[in-house]
């Protein structure tokens, strides 16, 4: 565990409440704050073609100016500023790998490059190593509502770096666990007492499953209320509907097979439509 939470800056809005959220995180956790920019220089990829050293002087300036800000918040906080002359997708990835989180604006244009968006964003969300955060608005502190950390189970996922993360935020919150599970019921050629008998008898497994699957870290977080949902429908949709109440959404990222990752469409809903900042976690991560 590494005590650091790096922030991708680009002097936006949003990257500003990513800033805010990592902040409160960071002092949560007792953890370091990491205020990065990554930059390259390239004036012919660009509409806007300004002197380079006017854009590093833009670049430090907006750094120290966010540092100052944080500071004046959180006295007691280490935080430290970083520019890179590195592409931003390898540069944040790196970031990622050797953090405990990565913490990024989900719709952030920049004044001059704007790379927290598109692709950049979700390369970094496919192919990061550890847990990346995604903060979509501004931060204006968590909403009285705002009381439940919720995770996408998925049944058997015993020992998952991605329950690790979500059971950890819950307890350092002091936040009620959702842990959410939803399936659908096998299609029945014809509705009868007994196709209704086996959908049954099917419903009540899968509650023991997720029950077991929880199990381990109910014992290691005895400190965190868990509400164990389990619902037919959706996944997407599910857990988008138990996510209005929430201050983190948990959502995992799987690798498919060698070489490729990829983000599901559970996932994407979630990006696209959460109320709450989302944790994107790698199944096969560092442990965090």
């Amino acid at each position: 565990m590494s005590g650091i939470i790096t922030v991708g800056l680009d002097g936006t809005e949003h990257a500003s409440a990513a800033t805010d959220w990592a902040a409160e995180e960071a002092e949560r956790r007792g953890s370091a704050l990491r205020l990065l920019h990554a930059w390259a220089w390239r004036p012919t990829d660009m509409a806007y073609v300004g002197d380079r050293a006017a854009e590093e002087r833009w670049i430090r300036n907006m750094l120290d100016e966010v540092r100052s800000r944080v500071a004046r918040q959180h006295p007691a906080l280490d935080i430290t500023t970083e520019l890179l002359v590195d592409d931003p997708a390898p540069a944040l990835l790196a970031e990622a790998a050797r953090a405990d989180m990565l913490v990024l604006g989900s719709r952030g244009y920049g004044t001059l490059t704007g790379y927290l968006i598109g692709s950049v964003s979700m390369k970094v969300l496919r192919d990061s190593a550890g847990p990346v955060v995604m903060v979509g608005k501004p931060h204006s502190g968590t909403p009285q509502q705002a009381q439940e950390v919720v995770v996408g189970v998925e049944p058997g996922q015993t020992g998952d770096v991605v329950l690790e993360f979500a059971f950890s935020a819950a307890a350092e919150r002091g936040a009620t666990l959702r842990a959410v599970h939803a399936w659908s019921d096998p299609t029945a050629l014809a509705w009868s007492p007994g196709s209704l008998y086996l959908v049954d008898e099917a419903n009540g497994l899968e509650r023991m499953v997720l029950a077991e699957t929880l199990k381990p870290w109910r014992d290691k977080y005895p400190q965190v209320e868990v509400v164990e949902h389990f619902e037919i429908g959706s996944a997407s949709a599910v857990l988008l509907s138990n996510s209005v109440r929430a201050c983190l959404v948990v959502v995992g990222r799987r690798s498919h097979e060698a070489g490729l990752r990829r983000l599901g469409p559970v996932t994407h809903a979630v990006l696209h439509h959460a109320p709450a900042p989302v944790a994107v976690v790698p199944h096969d991560c560092h442990p965090g």
